[in-house]
């Protein structure tokens, strides 16, 4: 499953927020299967976004959306930012997820 990881720092998270729950990019119609976003810790003013796909075609397209409108109106919520397409290799629930309606 293709990840596009996005991951850049924005003059103010509430600002950039706003913009990516506008959803310029059309995340649904571009085949976007899941996202997460995240924070450093140290850093509220930067972000990383991983978005999952079902083919390398899609991701590829909706990279060069990002692209086109990173070089347009997305430059007022974000600078620099940096973008690659990447595989999941590996992933493990190590802790077990217990069911609360489940009573020993």
């Amino acid at each position: 499953m293709p990840i596009v990881r996005i991951e850049h720092p924005v003059p103010s998270f509430e600002a950039w927020k706003q913009a990516f729950d506008r959803d310029p990019a059309d995340r649904k119609g571009s085949g976007v299967r899941r996202y997460q976003i995240l924070r450093p810790h140290d850093d509220s003013n930067y972000v990383m976004v991983d978005v999952e796909f079902d083919t390398l075609l899609e991701a590829e397209a909706f990279l060069h959306r990002m692209e086109t409108l990173w070089a347009g109106p997305g430059r007022v919520a974000m600078s620099n930012p940096r973008a690659r397409i990447v595989d999941r290799v590996e992933a493990r629930e190590l802790i077990p997820v217990i069911d609360s309606r489940v009573r020993p």
